[in-house]
């Protein structure tokens, strides 16, 4: 699904990913914004005060780049600058999404981008996922901040709030929300509690990325390579049962730790 949408399209499409965020707990109460192109300069978007996933076509705003509304009665959240501004530096991009995923805002409030080439998935569909410096939401600041990755990445975290995609339709702006989610969950566990993270070597990334490039994704950074391969399957046996060894201790501490704090 690539072009511009019908405005009964483009309000259809942003109540099913309104709901879609809801239900994946992305957003809490009436936490995050939804966007789409109808045209060049015109947009639908998501309302202020309203939650995501309870929203009906009569809630949206259809409303020019410039920031005149054009349709709806409510009034657009104060965060779609930073969605125009996304549209603006980026005229390809048809859609943008923001929320709070909690895994990705964790790694946000951390001050962690997500730069680790592990998944070969993440790496063709989301690239690396840089953090915008803080800026107080709703205010100008926010979209000057995300203004150097729009071109060049296709996520962003923003920092001490949450986490910002967009894309060609709106399905791969929502798409990307979840790839980062589960890309920052799987760094969590890896990294901090598993306590190991094999990054893909520095060749299979530039395998990777010339398959993003077939698929006609332009855009999404290189994300951090090891410069050697460090698969496990490339692991000597014994380094293996180490490996294994060390996760049984860790497991079984922290049931035991949460036995006794039960008693």
């Amino acid at each position: 699904m690539n072009g511009y949408l019908s405005d009964f399209e483009a309000k259809k499409a942003i109540i099913e990913v309104g709901k879609r965020m809801y239900d994946k707990g992305f957003v809490a109460a009436n936490d995050g914004n939804i966007s789409c192109k109808v045209s060049q300069s015109i947009i639908w978007t998501t309302p202020t005060g309203v939650s995501k996933g309870f929203m009906t076509p009569d809630m949206l705003v259809k409303m020019s780049l410039d920031g005149k509304v054009l349709m709806g009665k409510s009034k657009p959240s104060s965060e779609v600058k930073m969605h125009i501004r996304v549209y603006e530096e980026n005229p390809d991009i048809m859609a943008v999404t923001h929320a709070h995923p909690p895994v990705g805002t964790s790694f946000a409030i951390a001050g962690i981008s997500l730069d680790q080439a592990i998944l070969p998935e993440a790496v063709v569909n989301l690239g690396s996922v840089p953090i915008a410096h803080y800026a107080t939401p709703g205010s100008q600041e926010v979209p000057n901040s995300i203004a150097p990755y729009c071109k060049s990445h296709n996520a962003v975290l923003l920092a001490n709030h949450g986490a910002l995609t967009w894309g060609k339709n709106i399905f791969e702006a929502y798409y990307r929300l979840e790839s980062l989610e589960y890309y920052a969950t799987v760094l969590m566990y890896t990294g901090k509690i598993i306590g190991r993270a094999n990054e893909l070597s520095c060749e299979q990334v530039d395998e990777l990325v010339k398959i993003r490039e077939m698929l006609g994704v332009s855009a999404g950074g290189v994300p951090r390579c090891s410069m050697e391969a460090t698969n496990l399957g490339n692991v000597r046996d014994n380094e293996k049962d180490m490996l294994i060894d060390d996760l049984t201790n860790r497991i079984t501490r922290q049931i035991l730790d949460s036995i006794r704090g039960g008693n």
